[in-house]
Formats: C-alpha cells, structure tokens, sequence
C-alpha cells in the first residue's frame, strides 16, 4: 500500500505544484520522502506500541484524490444526512464526501470571516494559507506526513481579530461506495486575538465496505481567543480513524476539545497543544465506548513552552466485549515555564475478562515552580453502589447502566448547547443499552 500511495503522490506531483507555492510544493514533497523512508508505523514504534495497523492495512482501498473523477456514490441529498446533524443548532455547515466538497449540503460564509473549505483557500487566500500549512506538523509521524503530501481540502477558519463567529461550525466528513476506499482530510483554522469559535466535528461511513479516514488539523490561536472543539466519533462497525490535531496558543488564549469516542472498529486520536505564551490555557476531556473488538487509542501531548499557563485533561474510558483502549498522555513543562498548572486524569472501567486499557500518564518537567499531577485508575463497577441501586427496584441492567452514565458524565457536563449535550447523552445511552428519551 505504502508504494501505491506514493505512486499517485509523484503522478499527480505537477498538479499539486500547479495549485501551490513552491514552498508548499517543497513541503509536500518532502513529507512524501520522509513517508516512503519510514512507511507505516509498527508495533515497534514507541508510540504504536499497542496500536497495530495490521489490521486496517489489509483492504484493497480505492485511493481518493483530488484529481480523480468523481463517481455516481458520492451523490448525496440532504435527507441522507439530516440524522447525522444536531439540528437544532443554527449553524454553518462545511460537508465532505469522500473528501471532496459538497457544496449543495453545505452553508459557508465569507462576510466578516471565513468559513469555508482549505480547497477554496487555496485558490482564494494563497497568501494566509501558505504561511500555516504544514508549520505545526512538521517533524510528526508517518500518517501526517502521509496527509500532508495528499491531501487537499478539508474546513477551513479564518476569523479576524476581535470578531465572534455568530453559530457554531458543524463539519461532516462523510464515505460511501462499494468499494473500500481510502481518504486524506486536512483542516486549517486560525483565529486572530480575541476571535471566538466553535466546531462540531464528525466523521461518518454510509457503507459497510471498509473505510479509512486520515486527518490532520492545525489550528492557531491568537491572544485572547477562544474556541471550543467537539469530536463526535459515532462511525459504522467497518471504519477506521486516524486523527492528528495540534493547536498552538498564544497569551491567555483558552482552548476545549471534547473527543467523544463511541463507535468504529479503529480509532486513534493524537491531540497535541502548544502553549507558547503566558496565560494560556488548554482543557481536553475524552470519553471512549469500546465493546466487541473496537479499538480506541487516545495520545495527547501539552508542550508547557511559557510561564502562567494551564493544561486540564481528563479522559474516561469503558471496555466490553473483547474491545481495546490506550491512552499515553505527555505533559512536557519546559525550562521556562515557570509557574506552570497541570493536570491530567485517566479513568477506566473494564466491564469483561477479555477487554483491555493499556494507560501510560507521563510528566516530563524541568522547570521548579509549578503544580503538576497525573493519575490514572481501571477498575470495575462498584458492587455496593449497585446493590444500593438494586434495593430500590432497579434492575441490574438499569443500574449498571446508570453508574456508567454517572462515571461518563465529566466528558460532556461542560458542553454548552443543551440540543448537543441530548445528543450525545442519547448515543451514551444507546451505547450503554439504556433509553436517554
């Protein structure tokens, strides 16, 4: 697989290059040599340790590109993807199919801000995208090399200083088709001080054939501004997801990702944050579903670059059936990062004999005032808070359920639209085979 992708890299190369700057086009090149040197990541790698790729690499993927002709199965109408929305948030709408865009399901905006797709941005704002792409992710692991050599389109933000986006951002990524096919996302959003946004994102398969989305996002965040990033990841029992997003922060710029990890048989999300300026503040939750044999694998980094900043993490996971977790959480606090605050909290329940969490917290800190701890728990139901449950005519089913709701709770209790929160606590609840109405 590796010499096919590379070989649609190097024969479509002009026409990536014809779409570009040169120094763009140096970038990709590079990132495409860097790929066929060290090709896919193994279990020998430090960071794949438990993360085999074994498993998703054997389908024959069809390889979409943007130079491709577009087939008869990337033809979707609105009611096709409805139930996929939170629909009653007013929002602007960027919807992708097999990663090319969908203008007819989509709703984007060029008054004031940007909204929009990193495809249009490039032929329209050369001059903005060019000095991002790439910049954050460089020196990153095989896959992003992979996106970045490929791939082309995926949301784009832009929002001035001083400006609030009016609604939220809800950005699909949708597959379909026959056949397995094989995709490139790559997301580019920049806020300038004191801009505020908020994205609902989520990827989803309209096929049982098997699919593999491979996104990168890089997002930049001025002084002052906020965003807030929700990941819904509901997909079929045949997708796979590799996802890698880093965000840099500059002075008293506050961030919030929720990744919501419920459904697909491969997931692996790296969220990463610079925090270069004082004042900083980064605050991840994570909530991983797994049952059968679903593997969800959460690697998140917080480089500590500036004094006065604040990192928050806490992610929970559930385990059933024969189902795998990982989480590797870094904290890096470097020299001058004094005063520094970090946290981060890994909890997990193994609900059977068969299922597993591989977790590995770590702090990496060299500087000598800050406040820093990590923790991290597995553990199973507790069985007095169930008898207490089951005394007041609960069935064990329903209880169980319950304290599992409960357990969940700290990954979306800090969402603000109460239609999204339902949302997500109806998909918690069907997945834990409890009705949430």
């Amino acid at each position: 697989m590796k010499d096919r992708l590379a070989a649609s890299y190097w024969l479509h190369e002009s026409q990536y290059a014809a779409m570009s700057s040169s120094a763009v086009t140096e970038r990709r090149r590079a990132a495409m040599e860097r790929f066929e040197s060290e090709g896919f990541p193994t279990v020998r790698h430090e960071d794949w340790k438990y993360t085999s790729l074994k498993k998703i690499l054997k389908a024959e993927y069809a390889l979409s590109s943007p130079f491709s002709e577009a087939d008869e199965s990337e033809t979707l109408e609105f009611k096709d993807i409805k139930r996929f929305l939170v629909n009653d948030i007013d929002c602007y709408r960027v919807v992708f199919i097999n990663g090319r865009y969908s203008s007819w399901l989509s709703e984007t905006t060029h008054q004031g801000f940007d909204v929009c797709t990193l495809g249009s941005a490039w032929k329209k704002y050369a001059d903005q995208v060019e000095p991002h792409f790439g910049r954050l992710t460089e020196g990153l692991g095989a896959t992003v090399q992979l996106n970045t050599a490929l791939a082309w389109d995926g949301l784009y933000v832009n929002v001035p200083a001083g400006v609030t986006l009016d609604k939220p951002i809800q950005a699909l990524y949708f597959t379909t088709g026959e056949q397995p096919v094989f995709t490139q996302t790559r997301s580019l959003i920049v806020l300038g001080d004191g801009a505020k946004a908020e994205i609902i994102e989520r990827h989803q398969s309209l096929t049982e054939a098997e699919t593999w989305t491979n996104a990168v996002d890089e997002v930049f965040m001025g002084a002052n501004a906020h965003m807030h990033w929700v990941k819904l990841q509901h997909d079929s029992p045949s997708a796979a997801l590799t996802q890698h997003s880093v965000i840099e922060q500059k002075r008293d710029s506050h961030a919030t990702v929720h990744t919501i990890s419920t459904d697909g048989k491969f997931l692996r999300n790296n969220l990463d944050f610079k925090l270069v300026e004082p004042g900083a503040e980064a605050r991840m939750f994570g909530l991983s579903l797994a049952d059968g044999q679903q593997l969800v694998d959460h690697h998140t980094r917080v480089d500590h670059l500036a004094p006065h900043c604040v990192s928050r993490e806490n992610y929970k996971g559930i385990f059933d059936g024969q189902s795998n977790g990982v989480f590797n959480g870094q904290i890096h606090v470097h020299l001058d990062a004094q005063k520094t605050l970090a946290f981060q909290e890994n909890d997990n329940l193994i609900l059977s004999e068969k299922a597993s969490i591989d977790t590995k917290p770590q702090l990496e800190i060299f500087a000598d005032d800050v406040k820093c701890s990590h923790g991290c728990t597995v553990g199973q139901l507790d069985e007095d808070a169930l008898f207490y449950l089951r005394a007041r005519g609960i069935q064990r089913k329903e209880a169980q359920a319950l304290l599992m709701l409960a357990f969940a709770h700290d990954a979306v209790a800090d969402i603000q639209h109460p239609s999204l929160q339902a949302k997500l606590h109806r998909l918690i609840g069907k997945k834990l085979g409890v009705d949430m109405g």
